[in-house]
């Protein structure tokens, strides 16, 4: 229909630049939430590993409940599943199959749609974060600390692994980007401080100490177990991290 002047109602075009990204933000949260791959990965393998270390006595992680130890480690490792893997192995295949090549031709610009990737993975943090804390209260959780810290840690965090994340998947091509991201998940499950702290590893503490995840586990846990201030050591690896990963990501991602 159109009115007197000429002009269409509804009017056609674009929608404001903030719904376009909250649209696609919830459409990536809901993608994510249905795919039961990224859901074992998100959800089920950090609150098993919880239940499990927490509940059996296999990894000395010294003195006090094992939970204590293991709930800041876990909450690492959630971020860096959803982050880092998840978001790579994602992306890595909506670039695959063309996905990106037409999004990036939609209204919504470039930079929008990676502003929605992410509050989708700040979103799945979020709900990971609240479910893993109710259970690690049921175990005997005892935390401590500043919560302005841990926040500070959890976002640059999450801003470190989304831009190795998106670093991976906009260089690799899909395959390669599934099984590397899948390795380097289990090797920093295992040499980051997760499960089994760093002073396991003798002289390589040191250089493993600089991995993004053994300064978000090593900083979480400073604060949460420990009651210790801002852990501005830890914040600044994340920092590097984060600012290195992204900048690298915006320069060599490939959109095709």
């Amino acid at each position: 229909m159109t009115t007197a002047t000429g002009t269409y109602a509804p009017r056609p075009g674009a929608a404001p630049l903030p719904r376009m990204i909250a649209a696609q933000a919830a459409l990536e949260t809901r993608m994510l939430l249905r795919n039961g791959e990224q859901l074992l990965l998100t959800v089920v393998i950090p609150t098993l590993l919880l239940v499990l270390f927490s509940s059996v006595d296999i990894v000395d992680t010294g003195a006090g409940k094992s939970v204590d130890f293991l709930a800041p480690g876990i909450l690492a490792l959630a971020v860096m599943s959803t982050a880092f893997t998840g978001q790579a192995i994602a992306t890595g295949f909506e670039r695959r199959y063309g996905v990106l090549k037409r999004l990036a031709s939609s209204p919504l610009p470039r930079w929008g749609l990676m502003a929605a990737k992410t509050a989708s993975v700040l979103v799945t943090e979020i709900l990971q974060v609240i479910l893993l804390t109710v259970i690690a209260f049921a175990l005997g959780w005892s935390p401590h600390g500043n919560p302005l810290a841990v926040l500070l840690l959890l976002v640059l965090g999450t801003a470190a692994f989304s831009g190795l994340g998106l670093l991976m998947a906009g260089t690799l091509k899909a395959e390669a980007t599934l099984a590397a991201a899948n390795l380097v998940f289990l090797l920093l499950l295992v040499g980051g401080g997760v499960i089994v702290p760093l002073e396991k590893f003798g002289g390589a503490r040191s250089v493993l100490g600089l991995l993004p995840i053994s300064a978000l586990s090593g900083g979480l846990r400073d604060v949460l177990q420990h009651g210790a201030g801002m852990p501005w050591g830890d914040l600044g690896i994340l920092g590097v991290w984060a600012v290195v990963a992204l900048a690298v990501a915006g320069r060599f991602f490939r959109w095709e």
